[in-house]
């Protein structure tokens, strides 16, 4: 309305002065975020001609004029670059970008926490002379709280928001961090109820990190985020493993838990102050972002009531649903897998210390936070270009899980820890392409209930995943192999790539 009055306005033969003055074109600038451009056209032209246009539309008015005129171009000021212009010339980040930003700390300290045991578990076990397989169990028992509290985070997440779900998950995470040396100290009982609750307060991270992005992020940008939020993910893995050892060795026990959840305090009060749950929300978000986000979102279905869970069995009754567990099932499997087990891996079968296991297990997950965003980016040019979703969706899928069961095969004949190292860096920066495949393509088929849906496909995952870290440990006792283990789980990858491409879909279903 405001560019349809000026436009009004400039139809008087003294509209053209306005553009004359260099003060009146600041204030207008400033007082509207558009833009003006003026030019005197051909003396011979009749007409003057009006554009108006914003990053969506293009408008032209044409009006007679036997003395001339000029031309007039409107645009809106370039939000997407994160530029405004005032009286300063200033430049001003975009919100979702903030947002992007702080998720993906917050994905970096859940997993730096998790890693943080990874690596403490093999001088505990050295004091408490625990066994390969009670070892294994005392890994996997983060998984026990997180299988609960991924279908009830991911619901909670739906109706409440992501960023009351995700800051109340990393304010018990913390304290459970906190208290993870107290209770080793205090019996193993204790320890195993403590790492229990520690992964019931994660199990919400996944769909608040989920949620979050789908609504501050409009479509064709989704893809980069997410791989921008999981490289601080996998980032985490790298701070956890080479923080670890040096605290352990100058601190102590203690000192690499105070330290993490020392971190989870201190976003949190980032957090509470710059985050809203959607974009509509928040203060500090300008209009013009606003429609841009909105205008490159999935239209809500307004027959559905906002925080309402589907039937269950309608969930489940679809092929695409089960492609995405199933993709959940294989990736948690092959990832905690590596996750619990690469330090223990590189002592056990290269009889390497501590220290340089932490090395060569950091060095894996510093590649596959790269190569995640570059697995976004590659995704969001795809579709730009005018590939269907369900193509890229299934290209994404294919080369996340049958480059890993590539990799995790050669893994069976590498002869130094330097080969292993490679080899397992390959299976993780090939399995972050499944991020722009199985985890946006929640938001693709049930852009409403994607918290839920996430919930119950990382439930499968977290089952999953604790029977692959217990029965790795198993593995190792009765077997003195790792080797088997890795060949069961390529299996698993092809098997899972093979059933994603024939059933998975980029539509919505739901």
């Amino acid at each position: 309305m405001a560019a349809k009055s000026l436009l009004h306005s400039l139809t008087t033969p003294s509209s053209c002065g306005l553009f004359n003055s260099q003060s009146n074109l600041i204030h207008f600038r400033r007082s509207t975020q558009l833009r003006l451009e003026a030019k005197r056209p051909n003396p011979e032209t009749e007409s003057v001609k009006w554009s108006v246009s914003d990053h969506r539309h293009h408008h032209q008015l044409k009006v007679k004029n036997k003395r001339g005129g000029c031309v007039v171009k409107c645009t809106a000021e370039g939000i997407e670059r994160g530029m405004l212009v005032g009286e300063a010339n200033t430049v001003r980040i975009p919100e979702r970008y903030k947002v992007v930003a702080l998720t993906a700390c917050v994905m970096c300290l859940c997993n730096a926490d998790r890693v943080v045991m990874s690596v403490a578990v093999v001088p505990l076990a050295a004091k408490f002379g625990w066994s390969s397989s009670f070892l294994g169990i005392v890994q996997s028992s983060f998984l026990w709280g997180y299988i609960f509290s991924s279908i009830v985070g991911g619901a909670l997440v739906d109706k409440y928001g992501g960023k009351r779900v995700m800051a109340w998950g990393v304010a018990l995470w913390s304290l459970a961090t906190l208290l993870t040396p107290v209770a080793a100290n205090h019996s193993t009982v204790g320890l195993l109820a403590v790492r229990a609750f520690f992964g019931l307060a994660e199990g919400v991270a996944m769909p608040s990190m989920n949620t979050l992005l789908s609504r501050w992020v409009p479509n064709h940008e989704r893809a980069t985020a997410v791989g921008i939020s999981m490289g601080g993910f996998h980032l985490g893995n790298v701070v956890g493993f080479l923080l670890t050892p040096i605290m352990l060795s100058s601190i102590g026990m203690s000192g690499p838990f105070i330290l993490f959840s020392s971190f989870g305090l201190l976003w949190l009060t980032k957090w509470g102050s710059l985050v809203a749950s959607d974009p509509g929300d928040s203060p500090f978000v300008s209009k013009s972002e606003l429609l841009l986000i909105q205008a490159g979102k999935t239209k809500p279905d307004s027959a559905v009531a906002k925080g309402q869970l589907p039937p269950l069995h309608l969930l489940l009754s679809k092929l695409p649903s089960w492609a995405i567990i199933f993709a959940n099932i294989t990736n948690n499997w092959g990832y905690f897998v590596l996750l619990s087990w690469m330090p223990v891996y590189f002592k056990t079968v290269f009889n390497v210390n501590l220290k340089q296991a932490a090395w060569f297990s950091a060095v894996p997950w510093g590649t596959m936070a790269i190569s995640g965003y570059v697995a976004g980016a590659l995704s969001d040019s795809l579709i730009k270009k005018g590939y269907s979703l369900t193509l890229v969706r299934k290209i994404m899928q294919s080369i996340g899980f049958i480059g890993p069961g590539v990799s995790l095969l050669c893994l069976n004949y590498a002869k130094t820890p330097v080969t292993a190292a490679v080899f397992i860096t390959i299976a993780l920066s090939l399995s972050s392409f499944s991020q722009a495949g199985f985890l946006l393509n929640m938001q693709d088929i049930a852009p409403e209930f994607a918290g839920f849906l996430h919930g119950i496909s990382n439930s499968a995952g977290t089952l999953a995943a604790i029977i692959s870290t217990i029965g790795t440990g198993y593995f190792v006792q009765w077997l003195g192999s790792f080797q088997a283990f890795l060949t069961v789980t390529a299996g698993l990858y092809f098997i899972t790539a093979i059933f994603w491409n024939l059933f998975a879909t980029g539509e919505r279903v739901f």
